[in-house]
This record gives C-alpha cells, structure tokens and sequence, in this order.
C-alpha cells in the first residue's frame, strides 16, 4: 500500500533503495499506476539478480564440544571459531541449498584448506604456504538441498593464526561452486591455529650492567630469557652507582613487529605494558625487585622469519628517568613461547 505525501509516494524497495514519484509530474491515474508498478518489479528483478544462486553452510564435525576463540574480522566485528593445533584431522560437511527452490548450473565443487599469509601493504595477494584440496561434485545440477562431508587428515599447519599491524596470517576452509558465464560462487569459513611448546631444557638468566661513566652504574637481573604466555617474570635491579637524581623507573614490554624486506620492509614497534618499578631516587646500593605477570596482556609466542615473510619479537625495556626528563634505558629480548594449557 503506497503511503501519500505532500508532493511524493514513496515505495521502499529494500532498506537500501527508495524510489519516489513526484505527483506534480505523474498524476495518480490508473495509467501511471501501471507505469510505476512495472518499474517496481523491473527493480526487483535486477535486486534479485544480484542474490546468490544457493546457501553454503560449513560445519566441523566436532564444533559443538571443540573450544571456540574469538577471531578479529576485516570489517572489526569479532567472531567465535574453533581452535585446532598442527597434525589434527579437520573434517565436517558441507550443506549447499538452492535458493526458491530453483536449480544451479555448475562446473563441479570442490573445498580447499588454505594458510595464508596477506601483507597490508600488498592487499590482494596472498601466499599460501599450505594448500589442501577435495574434489566434492563432478559438474552437474542442484535442484535441493545437498550435503557433502570433508575430511583432512593430520593436517601440517605449522605456524599460528596471526592478526597484526601489517600483516595477516590466517587459516580458512574456502567452498567453490564453478560456474561458467554466471560466475562462481565462494563461501569461506575461518578457524584458528595454535600450537604449543614443552619447556626448554636450558633457561639462562639474563644479568647485565649498564651505565654512564661516573654518573650511573647499575646491574639487572630476570630470573629466565624464555617465557610462557602465562608466565611471571622475576628479577632485580641493583644501583652500583647513583650521581643523578632519578625521578622514576619503569619497565616496559614492549613487541617489534617485522614485515618485508628491503624497499617494503616495514618495522612497527609497540608498547603493549608499562609496569613502574620505583617512584623517587635510589641511593647507592639499593635493589628493587621486579614481578610482572604477563596473563594480563594480549601476548603472541615469539616468531622467526615466519615463511620468509614477517617476525614478532619481544623486549623488556628498562627506562630511568630523571628529574629534568631525560630518558635513559636498556633494551633486552626475551623468548616467548605457547605453554600447552594442562587444565
């Protein structure tokens, strides 16, 4: 029913697409009513030629009892998916359904299993680095509803889903419908891959001392120079020698971030905590001591030269400083790693 206006009828076609009719130039005749009524169903023919041809639903065999992580869209909307780690058999089914009830032309259907690697700098191409494939359907007709399952045995999945600043590492079940002229149509479904490591069996400390030449003298110590994800790191920080006034002291984890090379190398370093150690001045001979939990923060295991493609290192930065704002640190890597949770 159309809805009168002062000077316009105005029909909405979608929540989209309005089209409007000015009654000063069509008067409302039957005519005219024809007229109108043609472009409505012109428009809704051309909004239906750009639906898809059928739905495509990918389930995991064991989605329901599988624990489920939230994973960061393109768009910024955060998704829950399943949690798989390398060597696991990925299967499920795959239930495609022609849309009204009509058939679907196609050229066969296949499922593929893809790692991706996808540079921000370099949008649109992708390096895949694993690459599994099913063969689903020979080509053929859809007139209903029809369910294929998949199996991917033991898949080799070695490094981890990683969403970062330039880059992009992700897994991803990708469905196609080949299709000629029409075009193909492609469903994907995203999971996440972690992988978890024992203890190392060596676990040096790291003691170091640092200074400026009869100004300041200090020595630092972390208990360890590797790290689980969940892990607390201990140490001290002894004042050997003190002839400024320092004002304050923080230690910082800080995460460097390594994308590229050469002329598209790109280096993005952030602080992702800041923890103070000591607020006022020390005096010769005193130690404070450090305990920083690192649960709280949104860590990744350290990763190197990851298909020759990027790098996630991690730090810990020690900063003095003093009462006129001068700034004096010493930068230290760590190890990060993904202990296997025994709960």
């Amino acid at each position: 029913m159309l809805k009168t206006l002062k000077n316009f009828v105005q029909l909405k076609l979608c929540s989209e697409l309005s089209f409007s009719i000015d009654r000063s130039i069509y008067p409302p005749d039957r005519a005219n009513l024809k007229i109108y009524r043609s472009s409505f169903n012109s428009m809704n023919y051309i909004l239906g030629a750009f639906k898809p041809a059928c739905h495509i639903v990918i389930t995991f065999s064991d989605g329901k009892s599988r624990k489920q992580v939230p994973l960061k869209k393109e768009n910024g909307r955060t998704v829950m998916v399943p949690l798989f780690q390398t060597q696991e058999n990925i299967t499920g089914k795959i239930s495609i359904e022609p849309i009204s009830g009509k058939k679907v032309e196609h050229n066969g259907i296949k499922v593929e299993l893809l790692g991706q690697i996808e540079m921000y700098f370099d949008r649109g191409n992708l390096y895949d680095f694993t690459s599994l494939v099913r063969e689903l359907d020979v080509p053929g007709e859809l007139y209903e509803r029809k369910t294929y399952p998949f199996d991917f045995s033991t898949v080799e999945m070695p490094y981890e889903s990683y969403n970062g600043v330039n880059v992009r590492l992700r897994y991803v079940l990708k469905v196609t419908i080949s299709r000629g002229y029409a075009g193909s149509i492609v469903e994907f479904q995203d999971f996440v891959v972690r992988n978890y490591s024992p203890p190392p069996p060596i676990n040096n400390s790291i003691k170091m001392e640092v200074g400026i030449e009869d100004c300041l003298h200090i020595e630092f110590e972390y208990n360890k120079s590797k790290y689980h994800l969940k892990d607390v790191i201990i140490g001290k920080v002894y004042f050997l020698l003190v002839r400024i006034k320092i004002k304050n002291m923080d230690l910082e984890i800080r995460r460097i971030e390594s994308t590229g090379s050469g002329a598209t190398a790109h280096v993005h370093t952030e602080t992702l905590a800041k923890f103070e150690l000591m607020d006022g001045a020390p005096v010769r001979g005193e130690s404070i001591l450090i305990r920083l939990f690192l649960s709280p923060y949104e860590l990744t295991p350290t990763y190197r030269n990851i298909n020759n493609k990027f790098s996630v290192e991690y730090y810990l930065n020690l900063v003095l400083v003093d009462e006129e704002d001068r700034r004096y640190f010493k930068q230290q890597e760590i190890k990060l790693y993904r202990l296997a949770d025994t709960s």
